[in-house]
């Protein structure tokens, strides 16, 4: 058996996905920017994939800005964010993705801004008491708080962070890569002024996703070159990839409540069936369904030999996962995010990540062999 357990990092294409885009490159093939009837066709699917977008985050297509994935929408948020509203100060926490933690660091290191870290508890959970001195004693601020952890799966209260961001006036990033698809987003009500998304995580084609810009900010573009997506992102569109955005996400919200509870029961029956079998295992970040995402559960297991083959040991087995453990030093190159938290570094710990087609034959097949690894390693 082969099982998939990273749908964190990416997801199988669905086959309707596919199905669109290969529609689409069997018969589209003319450049958008062109006047010419081939282009216009194509600009007209391009206009149509933005609006599904946009109608189904309730807010207006000429919000929403196609890029080539969750990294460059991070760094446009907040580069340009920054820049064009001239702001001194940022806010974010040790936990972010390294497509929001790096940028911000070089910004800060460049003399740019001045960098503040939230605090978080053992569980990944963001102080908002915190959050609220942090806005109050500095200037005018960029908040970059992502929405749901992808290591620990620990999910942000984002309609309270866009309430306080008000308060303060400050411009509010999030980073949605792991929520869109997996949750409604409602941005008439939702105060975020930047939110992103990556298509391949929703079932979707790499190399593609989009920025939703609030209409109260304004930001010029990060890559020029020409007037595409109305002069905010120059280059050629990736049209096959839109479309299959488009169709991902118009899925995706179709079936959202069935897939949110097949999987959460799928994520509970393995949490529970690793409590049975293996002694010592515990969980990191929220494991409380109300605060967590349903699709990951970071696992720790105990002390063992050879803790650093645990991967390779699964992927031997034929289970894909991901992980690691804390840093146990400056020079580790170890999770940022487990040692923020303040896990051990002496305990491996695994990412399993689930999407719509895992199945519980593979969390008995995944634990056994988990159990049989701790057992020889003990």
């Amino acid at each position: 058996m082969r099982v998939y357990f990273d749908n964190a990092a990416t997801t199988a294409l669905d086959p309707e996905v596919l199905k669109e885009m290969y529609k689409v490159m069997e018969g589209q093939f003319g450049n958008p920017s062109s006047i010419h009837s081939h282009g216009r066709e194509v600009r007209t699917l391009i206009e149509r994939s933005r609006k599904t977008v946009a109608n189904l985050l309730h807010t207006s297509p000429a919000e929403i800005f196609f890029t080539s994935g969750g990294t460059e929408a991070d760094n446009t948020a907040i580069r340009c964010g920054i820049i064009d509203h001239k702001l001194t100060h940022a806010i974010t926490t040790k936990l972010e993705h390294h497509a929001v933690i790096h940028t911000l660091q070089s910004m800060e290191k460049s003399g740019t801004i001045k960098l503040s870290y939230v605090d978080v508890d053992c569980k990944g959970n963001v102080d908002y008491n915190h959050l609220e001195t942090l806005l109050k004693d500095n200037e005018r601020s960029l908040v970059s708080l992502m929405h749901a952890n992808n290591e620990l799966g620990t999910i942000t209260d984002i309609e309270r962070v866009g309430d306080l961001c008000e308060a303060y006036n400050a411009i509010f990033h999030s980073d949605t890569v792991q929520t869109v698809g997996h949750y409604p987003h409602d941005l008439q009500k939702l105060k975020v002024h930047f939110m992103v998304c990556a298509a391949h995580k929703l079932h979707g084609p790499k190399g593609v996703g989009f920025l939703h810009v609030n209409h109260k900010v304004k930001i010029n573009p990060m890559i020029y070159g020409g007037a595409q997506e109305r002069n905010m992102r120059g280059g050629t569109e990736n049209v096959y990839g839109i479309a299959g955005l488009a169709k991902a996400l118009e899925l995706a919200y179709t079936e959202m409540g069935t897939h949110q509870t097949y999987i959460q029961d799928l994520k509970s029956y393995m949490m529970a069936k690793m409590i049975h079998e293996i002694p010592g295992v515990a969980f990191n970040g929220e494991t409380d369904p109300a605060k967590s995402l349903y699709t990951v559960l970071n696992t720790s297991f105990p002390e063992m030999d050879m803790a650093d083959m645990l991967l390779f040991n699964l992927d031997i087995a034929g289970i894909s996962a991901s992980g690691g453990s804390a840093c146990s030093s400056g020079s580790d190159i170890g999770s940022h995010v487990l040692t923020a938290i303040g896990a051990s570094a002496d305990r491996p710990s695994v990412r399993f990540s689930f999407s719509k087609y895992n199945t519980k034959d593979e969390v008995d097949f995944t634990v056994a062999k988990l159990k049989e690894l701790c057992m020889v390693s003990a």
